[in-house]
């Protein structure tokens, strides 16, 4: 846990955010999901390997998530295809969010709350700024996040080969659920 810290105030440190160490909160087991769903196919893949950090007082966050981490699939040589030919995880180790909450509410405060994450989003080593709109619940002590969007292959340079055209999605639907703590 002590890594998983470092490496989020670096990650915030760099992005010259300044963070208040006793009021962030944390996961290392967030749930992503993904599904391709193309005319000839539908590809599905999940994993619960999501890291995160958010301070609610500055309304700051970082995601990260390893690319290889995804399971599920409709075979084990898509996985294979998924990792080497298109996500090229060996290059490109880990998908990453992080900005920065539009909303003014206290996400500190037992409630829920419908908020706009605004960031950069790195998937395939290309960064592209989005703004996500999430559904984050605090309560007891705890904030849950869910989150629904969706990512384009094309702008992320990820390749889809004429042969595979119609089994891959060019469009991509991506749900987000985690339960960040205080550490």
């Amino acid at each position: 846990m002590i890594y998983l810290r470092l490496l989020f105030s670096i990650v915030f440190i760099n992005a010259g955010l300044v963070l208040s160490a006793q009021e962030l909160y944390y996961t290392d087991s967030g749930i992503a999901y993904f599904k391709s769903e193309a005319p000839l196919e539908v590809i599905e893949a999940t994993s619960n390997e999501l890291k995160g950090v958010i301070d609610p007082l500055k309304r700051t966050f970082a995601f990260s998530i390893r690319i290889n981490s995804f399971e599920g699939f409709n075979s084990p040589l898509q996985r294979e295809h998924f990792n080497e030919n298109y996500m090229e995880s060996k290059q490109y180790k880990e998908a990453t969010f992080k900005g920065k909450i539009i909303e003014q509410e206290d996400l500190t405060k037992n409630g829920s709350y419908t908020v706009r994450a605004k960031g950069v989003l790195n998937i395939h080593g290309v960064t592209q700024e989005r703004i996500i709109r999430s559904t984050v619940i605090t309560k007891e002590g705890e904030i849950q996040i869910n989150s629904s969007f969706t990512v384009l292959v094309a702008e992320h340079d990820i390749t889809i080969p004429r042969i595979v055209y119609q089994k891959i999605a060019e469009e991509i639907q991506v749900e987000i659920k985690a339960s960040l703590k205080k550490k």
